[in-house]
C-alpha cells in the first residue's frame, strides 16, 4: 500500500509515529509522512533546520515532507495556538502542491494533539480521494480544559464543532483508550468505525541487565531510586510528586529521578530549591530513546502520574507500554485505565491521582518489599505487555485494518468489521 501519514510530529521529535511510519515500511509498503519542522518540545527549531526546511528528507525507507510552521516557544497561549493553527494552515495549502503527482491508498493522521492536525488530511483526502484513518491519542476540547490551557467557553465550543467536522470526515477512527470509546462516538464517529489500537513500545525497550560501565550510573545517587521518564508538563500531576518528595525528604535514601523536559521544568526546580529537596529530587534533563532500557534497569521504580481529571483517568500514557517491556515495579499516581492496567498486569502499585500522601505511602510500600518481590512485579508487566501491547502483533492488526479500508474504497463502499 501506499500510505501517507499526517502527522505535526516526527523524527528527531521522539514520538510512537516514528516507529509505526519505520515499521510499516519494513513490511513493504511505500510510506510518506507530510509533518513539520521539529521544534519540540523545546520550544526552538533542532538545529539543521529553520521555519522552511529542509523541505525533503528521508529516515530509512520512508520520505519525509516538511511544511512550515511557527516554533512552539514556551508552549503557551497564543504562541501554542499559532503552532498548532501554522502547521494546519501551512500543510492544507502546501501539502497537495508538495505532493503534486504522488498517488496514495491511505492517509494515517497521528493526533496526540492538536486536533488540528486532521484539518490537512480532509485537504488532502479531497485531492488524492483516499479515505482517513484517524488515531486518537488525545480527547479535544476535553484535554484543553483539563490542563486549563482554554478555559472560555465560546472556544471550548468551537473546538468541539471542528472535532465534530474532523471525526465525521474519518473512514475509521482508531483510539489508544477504550475508555475514549464511548466520547469518540458522541462527537460524530460512527460506532462500527471505531476500534481500539492500543500503543505499543519500540523493540529496544526490552529488560537489560546494568552494566558497571554503563554512562547513566555517572554521579548516580546511591539508594531506593525512584524514576520519572517524559515530559515535565502540566498534565504529569508534578505538584503531587514534589509534595511527595517533600514528605519523605528525611528518608536520604530514596531519590527521585527525573529524566526530561518540559514547560513546568522551571516550576520544578524552584520548588525543589525553595522546599530543600536537592538531595533527593534530581533533574537529568533529556536523554537519547536509546538510553532509557538503561536508565530504567537502574531504576527500583518507574513513575507513572497524571493529574486528576475525568478525562485523564481515560487516558493510558504512552510511557506505560515503555515502562511495562522493560519489566520494572511501576508506581502508578494516576485513576482510571492506566491504574486498571498496572494493577491487572500485577505490575505494580497504584494510587488515586493528585494524592501526595498515597503516592509517598506507595513509594515506602515498595521500597520495604523484598527485591524479589519488586522482580516478580516487573516480570509480570513483561508478560502483560507481550500479551497486549506488543508491537509485531498490533502492526498485524493495523495493517489488516488498513487493508480493509483500502479494499472497500476500491470497491466504493464502507464496510468495516
Amino acid at each position: 500500500m501506499r500510505v501517507l501519514i499526517v502527522s505535526q510530529y516526527f523524527w528527531p521529535e521522539d514520538f510512537r509515529i516514528n516507529d509505526l511510519a519505520q515499521g510499516l515500511a519494513e513490511r513493504g509498503h511505500q510510506v510518506t509522512v507530510l509533518t513539520g519542522i521539529p521544534n519540540y518540545p523545546g520550544g526552538q527549531y533542532y538545529p539543521g533546520y529553520s521555519a522552511f526546511g529542509p523541505r525533503w528528507e528521508t529516515r530509512g525507507a520512508v520520505s519525509v515532507v516538511r511544511t512550515p510552521l511557527l516554533a512552539r516557544g514556551q508552549s503557551k497561549g497564543v504562541r501554542l495556538a499559532l503552532n498548532y493553527l501554522s502547521f494546519a494552515l501551512s500543510s492544507s495549502v502546501l501539502g497537495p502542491i508538495y505532493l503534486r503527482g504522488m498517488p496514495f491508498d491511505l492517509i494515517f493522521v497521528h493526533e496526540p494533539s492538536p486536533i488540528t492536525v486532521g484539518i490537512p488530511a480532509i485537504a488532502l483526502k479531497r485531492a488524492k480521494r483516499a479515505p482517513i484513518m484517524f488515531w486518537v491519542l488525545d480527547l479535544w476540547p476535553e484535554s484543553l480544559s483539563a490542563t486549563g490551557a482554554v478555559r472560555s467557553p465560546s472556544i471550548l465550543g468551537a473546538v468541539e464543532k471542528l472535532v465534530r467536522y474532523i471525526y465525521r470526515n474519518c473512514d475509521r477512527v482508531l483510539v489508544s483508550s477504550r475508555g475514549f470509546v464511548p466520547r469518540v462516538e458522541k462527537l460524530g464517529a460512527e460506532p462500527g468505525r471505531v476500534s481500539w489500537f492500543p500503543q505499543w513500545a519500540e523493540a529496544l525497550y526490552r529488560p537489560v541487565d546494568p552494566e558497571e560501565a554503563a554512562p547513566q550510573r555517572d554521579g548516580l545517587p546511591e539508594g531506593f531510586r525512584v524514576v520519572f521518564a517524559g515530559n515535565i508538563g502540566a498534565a504529569q500531576g508534578f505538584p503531587t510528586i514534589v509534595a511527595a518528595a517533600e514528605r519523605l525528604k528525611g528518608r536520604e535514601d530514596i531519590h527521585w529521578l527525573v529524566l526530561g523536559d518540559g514547560r513546568m521544568r522551571g516550576w520544578v526546580e524552584s520548588q525543589v530549591r525553595e522546599r530543600g529537596l536537592s538531595s533527593t529530587v534530581h533533574l537529568l534533563g533529556r536523554h537519547p530513546m536509546e538510553s532509557m532500557p538503561g536508565w530504567f534497569s537502574l531504576a527500583d521504580a518507574l513513575l507513572l502520574p497524571l493529574k486528576r481529571d475525568p478525562i485523564f483517568a481515560l487516558t493510558v500514557p504512552a510511557k506505560l507500554q515503555s515502562y511495562l517491556a522493560c519489566a520494572r515495579p511501576i508506581i502508578a499516581s494516576l485513576d482510571g485505565e492506566g491504574a486498571r492496567i498496572v494493577e491487572e498486569a500485577g505490575a505494580g502499585l497504584a494510587c488515586p491521582a493528585e494524592d501526595a500522601e498515597a503516592l509517598a505511602h506507595a513509594v515506602l510500600r515498595l521500597r520495604r518489599m523484598a527485591a524479589p518481590e519488586r522482580r516478580a512485579m516487573g516480570l509480570r508487566g513483561r508478560a502483560y505487555f507481550e500479551a497486549h501491547f506488543e508491537r509485531e502483533m498490533l502492526l498485524d492488526r493495523l495493517e489488516g485494518w488498513m487493508g480493509e479500508l483500502v479494499q472497500n474504497q476500491k470497491c466504493g463502499g464502507r464496510r468495516h468489521g
